[in-house]
């Protein structure tokens, strides 16, 4: 497998995605603010979310891609095994997806009346729970693409599944245009409702797009009666566990949205705008590495390659390490002119500025940590140990719970930001103690030497980025264009900063990078 051609095909749709998601997220700034509406769309786009990265980015997909590589065979031309096993998986989980939402359904006033300090918090009404209730179906249609996504990825064919976000991107940008068109945005709940139908069309529009990539790739499926087969037990067998350790992360995320129900309106919006800004590189790096690591490493370790599988995780954490360090620093010194460039205007004011770039700052501390847990992850799902990463998740949780108790009080929504991104940090080490003490993966020195030298570049492009800023600060104020404009000069004068260093103090092993460039013959591990 060629890891950086990999990488590069999901990172690259994956930016092409998160430019239209920036898109999006500066017209709901503008047109929905900080206000009721927009704390509500938030709220509720983030429930069925939580559970969809529980099945795309965590426990089925881990349980899934192992089982089905095995059944994958090379001379087999029509995958009638892996498609079978497959159609059996899509039997048995569309209706304990169906019947999942519409418990979650009826039960949606009094998740919403938790959420909202025990209906204290002024966010408990029929528009927000109706609103919740018209995005949730959106979790049913994104769990199926997932089982399409996972086989597609299992046979080296990334591009798909990777270019799926942006079908959400442009449904929700249309129906925010579409309420400019019919009110100006006049209406903020009227537009939240839209937007809310387009998130779950849009639902539909990747499963139908996933599915049809998967009948070109030559795979068929035929939907029957649930069956429990000796192949679906294993898979249980795995996904529990999984489904608890991803879960015991997503029980964190639902804490968040506790914590955040007792805070000052505008919170939900604030975190939201932040995140969207931490995912890029995360989106773009950490994801990618995970998913395209996880079916090689599923290989190298069924034929007993022990050395194939060290040398594969040590090129996923190197890599991403050298751009999610200066991305996080990056990040870190120029948040409020970010913040300021993307989300300013409308309804979006200087105060929402200042409290979303606070945030900002706060959650890129952890940015590495995320990418490395994603990383370090695929190293026990692969050998099908699903248990350990319950246990490290379930003592991070236990300590953002501690930290968010300690700091929101304090900081408000910025230290839930920061609690997450300590709890982040803690796991990981955690996950790399694990690797390390069982054998499963080492650190080399000159390893940990290039993480060194990485950080020093890092620190002189934060430098930098720090001594250019007052520089550009006259153009905030202005028009998005002329903002923009001196947010882009900003980073390319810091990134351009960040690799000459990077090269000259060694960071970047030029050997490794075009090794990594590379075709790999058949006996070369990459």
């Amino acid at each position: 497998m060629n890891l950086l051609k990999s990488v590069g095909t999901i990172g690259g749709l994956t930016l092409v995605s998160r430019l239209f998601g920036f898109a999006r997220d500066m017209l709901l700034a503008r047109i929905l603010g900080a206000g009721v509406a927009g704390d509500a769309w938030q709220l509720a786009f983030q429930l069925p979310n939580i559970f969809r990265r529980l099945f795309a980015e965590g426990a089925f997909s881990a349980a899934f891609v192992p089982l089905f590589n095995r059944k994958l065979k090379d001379d087999d031309s029509d995958h009638s095994e892996a498609q079978s096993f497959a159609s059996d998986v899509l039997s048995v989980l569309l209706p304990i997806l169906i019947v999942f939402t519409a418990a979650l359904q009826i039960a949606m006033p009094g998740i919403i009346w938790f959420i909202d300090d025990f209906g204290q918090g002024g966010r408990t009404s029929d528009f927000s729970i109706n609103l919740a209730r018209l995005t949730f179906p959106y979790l049913t249609f994104i769990s199926v693409m997932t089982v399409f996504a996972a086989i597609l990825n299992s046979v080296s064919r990334f591009a798909a599944a990777a270019a799926a976000p942006v079908l959400l991107n442009l449904c929700l940008i249309g129906a925010l245009l579409l309420s400019l068109w019919l009110d100006g945005g006049a209406d903020p709940e009227a537009t939240a409702m839209r937007v809310a139908f387009a998130a779950s069309l849009s639902g539909v529009l990747q499963m139908v797009w996933l599915w049809w990539a998967a009948h070109r790739a030559g795979f068929r499926f035929r939907l029957h009666r649930p069956r429990v087969t000796p192949e679906i037990r294993e898979l249980g067998a795995l996904i529990v566990p999984a489904t608890m350790g991803a879960g015991i992360y997503y029980i964190s995320r639902f804490l968040d949205l506790f914590f955040l129900g007792r805070l000052e309106e505008g919170s939900f919006v604030y975190l939201s705008m932040a995140d969207r800004l931490n995912q890029l590189p995360l989106g773009i790096i950490g994801i990618a590495l995970g998913v395209a690591i996880l079916p090689a490493l599923s290989r190298f370790i069924a034929r007993g390659d022990d050395g194939g599988a060290q040398r594969i995780q040590s090129n996923s954490i190197e890599l991403g390490l050298m751009l999610t360090i200066p991305a996080a620093v990056g990040l870190f010194m120029a948040s409020q002119p970010l913040v300021t460039a993307f989300y300013f205007g409308g309804k979006f004011t200087m105060e929402d500025v200042a409290s979303t770039a606070n945030v900002v700052a706060m959650l890129v501390i952890g940015l590495p940590a995320y990418v490395l847990v994603k990383v370090l992850t695929p190293g026990f799902f692969a050998r099908k140990d699903t248990r350990t990463p319950v246990y490290t998740a379930a003592f991070s949780l236990g300590l953002n719970v501690v930290l968010n108790i300690i700091l929101v009080p304090r900081m408000g929504v910025a230290g839930l930001a920061l609690a997450s991104a300590a709890s982040a940090w803690v796991n990981c080490v955690l996950l790399y103690a694990m690797l390390h003490r069982r054998g499963y993966y080492r650190a080399e020195s000159d390893l940990l030497w290039r993480m060194l030298m990485i950080g020093v570049s890092a620190a002189v492009m934060g430098a930098t980025i720090w001594a250019l800023t007052p520089y550009g600060s006259a153009y905030y104020g202005e028009g998005a264009l002329a903002r923009v404009g001196s947010i882009a000069l900003l980073v390319l004068a810091g990134g351009v900063v960040y690799f000459v260093c990077a090269f000259l103090t060694g960071a970047i092993d030029r050997k490794k990078i075009a090794m990594l460039t590379n075709k790999p013959n058949p006996q070369e591990v990459v």
